[in-house]
């Protein structure tokens, strides 16, 4: 009988891991691809709509890349590719670029429009902006459960006068902009707001970013609720898993907020890497398998660090397989829009 109590009592104090609260996907490409033929099935084979089947499969929310203008990626693209995220029960994570065109640490253009603004008419253009993006969403019925003032901003936003090392006041006093034009908007429910670094595996530059930014203009942290970064394996050996965990619990510690990986890959085919893969993940394969791997391993670190969310970037863009890499194969589906048996992962972490 005490052998029986001992193990029931160690049955009932054992720790359990907790889903995270946002597991998900950037399906930004999504229209794009339904307008080039492209259709997705199921694991039990059935096509059916694409957010049926990441509902299926665990993911819970979704993120949308948010271009400036008429064209590519635009507000009417993507209050429609919302409105299907909605009706379907997904959350909708807007992610705002503030240019016309791709922006990461190497491109962050301004839009045309506001080419030549001096700083205080740049913060008033894009706090404008912002709230009459949200005001838009509000008027089309999509709720917005969080957005991103901006896209891999570790080198700033809006350049030249938002840049890093142009100056840190400009890209705080351009971000309180944006945030506070989240905040005045009509929006029932005001969404969690983002900052979103990439080489989210470095300490270092995490804490050399807020320190420098924070100290610099009026950003504020009352400004924004969550701390994303991106975390890729195929750019730097030094990106370790073990090198994650440590930033992701060093930024949970400093800053208080919530914390998430909000964009990273795993390849299922990579014949010609043109870098390193980090040490710790060389038990990894680069298969289907090493692709539910990866996701299980980066989201225990989320987990661990305690932070709250974990997105696979662009899975279904299969016109599009490396994803921006050196590898053959990023995406979690065929060509011929069958899953890989990776897309259930979802609902394990």
């Amino acid at each position: 009988m005490k052998s029986l109590f001992l193990f029931l009592l160690a049955y009932i104090t054992a720790p359990t891991t907790a889903s995270l609260t946002y597991r998900g996907v950037d399906w930004s490409s999504l229209a794009v691809e339904e307008a080039a033929g492209k259709r997705f099935s199921d694991l039990d084979g059935v096509t059916k709509p694409l957010e049926k089947i990441l509902i299926n499969n665990g993911v819970n929310t979704v993120r949308q890349r948010l271009w400036f203008g008429a064209g590519s990626y635009d507000l009417q693209y993507n209050l429609a590719l919302a409105k299907r995220a909605h009706a379907a029960g997904l959350q909708v994570y807007l992610d705002i670029f503030f240019s016309e065109t791709w922006t990461d640490p190497g491109h962050q253009t301004t839009p045309t429009a506001w080419a030549g603004l001096g700083i205080a008419a740049l913060a008033a253009e894009i706090q404008s902006y912002t709230q009459s993006v949200m005001n838009s969403f509000q008027s089309a019925g999509v709720p917005l459960a969080m957005v991103a003032i901006g896209n891999e901003i570790t080198e700033g936003l809006l350049w030249p006068l938002g840049k890093m090392s142009t100056s840190p006041a400009n890209v705080a006093t351009l971000l309180h902009a944006a945030s506070a034009g989240i905040k005045a908007s009509s929006l029932a429910t005001k969404p969690k707001i983002i900052i979103h670094l990439d080489n989210g595996w470095n300490w270092a530059t995490q804490e050399w970013w807020y320190n420098s930014v924070l100290a610099a203009g009026p950003l504020k942290t009352s400004d924004f609720d969550v701390q994303g970064v991106s975390y890729y394996p195929f750019y730097n050996s030094a990106a370790t898993l073990a090198a994650l965990k440590t930033s992701l619990g060093n930024i949970k510690a400093k800053y208080g907020k919530e914390v998430m990986v909000v964009e990273t890959d795993w390849p299922s085919s990579c014949p010609k890497p043109a870098y390193a893969f980090p040490v710790d993940t060389k038990g990894i394969p680069w298969s289907e398998a090493g692709q539910a791997t990866w996701i299980k391993d980066v989201a225990s670190v989320v987990q661990g660090a305690g932070g709250d969310g974990f997105f696979y970037w662009e899975p279904t863009w299969v016109d599009n397989a490396p994803l921006g890499s050196s590898c053959a194969w990023v995406v979690m589906f065929g060509i011929d829009g069958k899953p890989f048996s990776s897309i259930n992962v979802f609902k394990s972490i």
